[in-house]
């Protein structure tokens, strides 16, 4: 049982509990969880956060007073809250708030205050990897090609499955394949034309559509995930493997365990954790193992 209102909120001030909010996620809903969260904790240490800069320099202001940051977002805002805390002795919690939790999601977070102030209470955390992407951090998965198109244009939208769907159905048609060469001479037989590349650190990109269903965030690797350009006969397939937890080789797609690679690629649209970036090749992509504590 959850303890009551007046006894949790002694266990935040002694345990140095922050919670940051992105206002703009989950149709910038946030006061609900506000609210409850007021009610549940007392007086709980939190920021509201409207800028990367802000959330930065909130974490940063807090570093030596406070043990268990908590971001309440998409997998954008974890990622930000995230960056902060690697290789520290920090713990990283989450509230989902995003249009496809994907991280959330792998890492068994709900959007039930209750369990979260239970985890809270109980402190328990385990070391997960994460990996860079030229240098900025990712902790879940990130990607060029199609799906780096596929993020540029949904964040002219107002979010949602139901426009990530429509979105990647009109990009699908119109997108013409991505070259990529590999530096490292094992890798180079890989070299070629591909929809999309994906680095997954955990198996899905959220919506439960599991790109690499057998990725594991503590194992030192992340899954290279080639996917070739493929008809629309099987295009039905690769949906309904991908929501399963079935993909696999195939004459399509291709996994490439690795903990450090170097490619270029000619595009310079990424989304890293699902937020849209530009980057330019060469790419370097290294796995940082057990560098990131999260809540259990």
């Amino acid at each position: 049982m959850l303890p009551d209102p007046e006894a949790f909120f002694n266990f935040v001030s002694m345990e140095k509990v922050a919670f940051i909010i992105n206002p703009f996620s989950a149709k910038k809903n946030y006061q609900p969880f506000l609210n409850e969260l007021k009610m549940k904790v007392g007086n709980p240490l939190y920021y509201i956060s409207e800028s990367i800069l802000g959330t930065d320099e909130f974490i940063q202001a807090h570093l030596n007073d406070v043990d268990v940051f908590v971001a309440i977002g998409g997998d954008g805002t974890i990622s930000t809250v995230a960056r902060n805390l690697i290789n520290t002795d920090k713990i990283l919690a989450i509230f989902p708030a995003g249009s496809g939790n994907g991280f959330s999601n792998e890492t068994k977070f709900s959007k039930n205050l209750n369990e979260l102030l239970e985890k809270l209470h109980a402190k328990k955390y385990k070391k997960i990897d994460t990996f860079t992407v030229n240098g900025r951090l990712s902790i879940n998965v990130s990607g060029t090609g199609f799906d780096g198109k596929v993020v540029k244009e949904f964040e002219k939208t107002t979010r949602g499955f139901k426009n990530y769907i429509k979105v990647s159905l009109k990009t699908f048609f119109s997108y013409k394949p991505i070259k990529v060469k590999f530096f490292d001479e094992k890798y180079q037989s890989y070299n070629g034309k591909y929809l999309m590349v994906s680095i997954a650190n955990t198996r899905q990109f959220g919506n439960h559509a599991y790109i690499a269903p057998h990725a594991s965030k503590s194992d030192g690797l992340v899954d290279m995930v080639l996917v070739k350009k493929f008809p629309l006969r099987y295009s039905a397939l690769f949906a309904f493997r991908m929501f399963t937890k079935k993909l696999k080789d195939d004459d399509y797609i291709t996994y490439l365990p690795v903990s450090e690679v170097e490619f270029k690629v000619n595009t310079k649209n990424w989304h890293l954790d699902g937020e849209f970036n530009k980057l330019k090749s060469p790419i370097h992509i290294k796995v940082q193992p057990s560098s990131l504590n999260i809540l259990i």
